[in-house]
């Protein structure tokens, strides 16, 4: 779906709580193997116009879409992806980071700006819909620095996130400045300069969030793999409490990280949305 107006955008965030109810659905009733009715049901839709929802908003049938959110298809994944960071290294990946057409560089907050959790700095934020919900987005001068999913319509929840992080910055609420860049995010095109990030996190946090960015759409890797990558093999409880702190998700692609067994594992922001994630990069990828 091209996505050209803020109506596009609001709808196909309405259009990603039924497809989320969906996947909670799935879930916890999965071994019943209920039929396409049973879940249009689930979300008090028709099976007609479930399908045509659930098509229009990742581009293929629920049936197939549902196949790529199965244990067994993550660790065919898995198998196909061996060695991709280091292969993503070699082929000139190592650089800005990609998503699809989308490139971002990261720049990191000083050990003085780190410690004094962003004091002189001005942070300007943005409410706004996305293809998985809706977003605070926050970015600086120096680039976006937050992207958090606003759950349950708790925008301040999500707000009280960013000050927590950011306790002595300015902040100023200005959805016409971060509109643009969630246009951005979402509907990526070709851009002369990268998308920058500034990121403010520990040296080996952004050592980690850094290693995400090598992995490509539509692939997956483990908390194992990413030790290693790093040379520290034995880190795979630290690397995932590093990709559970990052800060910029969808950019900072988390959600490709599963666990080794083929589960899809936790998501700070909802099990559900990290197989929308995956599900509909996934589906891109195979088009």
């Amino acid at each position: 779906m091209l996505i050209t107006t803020v109506e596009d955008y609001a709808q196909l965030s309405e259009d990603y709580e039924r497809i989320e109810q969906a996947i909670l659905f799935l879930e916890a009733n999965y071994k019943a193997q209920p039929s396409l009715n049973e879940v249009a049901t689930s979300v008090h839709l028709s099976e007609y116009h479930f399908q045509r929802l659930f098509t229009r908003w990742v581009g293929i049938s629920p049936k197939r879409f549902l196949q790529y959110l199965t244990k067994e298809h993550a660790k065919e994944l898995l198998a196909r992806c061996e060695n991709i960071l280091e292969v993503a290294y070699e082929t000139g990946l190592s650089g800005p980071g990609r998503l699809h057409d989308l490139f971002v560089a990261t720049e990191a907050v000083t050990p003085g700006e780190f410690k004094s959790h962003g004091e002189g700095l001005a942070i300007s934020y943005g409410y706004h819909p996305s293809p998985f919900g809706e977003c605070l987005l926050a970015f600086t001068e120096r680039g976006i620095s937050d992207l958090i999913f606003v759950d349950h319509k708790d925008r301040g929840g999500a707000l009280e996130l960013l000050q927590n992080r950011w306790k002595q910055a300015t902040l100023l609420q200005d959805e016409r400045q971060t509109e643009h860049v969630v246009r951005r995010i979402f509907s990526p095109t070709r851009e002369s300069e990268p998308l920058g990030l500034c990121l403010r996190g520990t040296n080996f946090q952004i050592k980690v969030w850094e290693a995400l960015l090598r992995i490509p759409p539509g692939a997956v890797v483990t908390y194992e793999d990413i030790a290693i990558y790093l040379g520290m093999p034995g880190a795979a409880r630290a690397v995932g409490n590093a990709v559970g702190s990052n800060p910029i998700p969808v950019l900072i692609p988390c959600h490709r990280v599963i666990r080794k067994a083929g589960e899809f594992g936790g998501y700070r922001w909802g099990a559900a949305r990290k197989k929308a994630l995956l599900g509909w990069e996934l589906a891109k990828t195979s088009l």
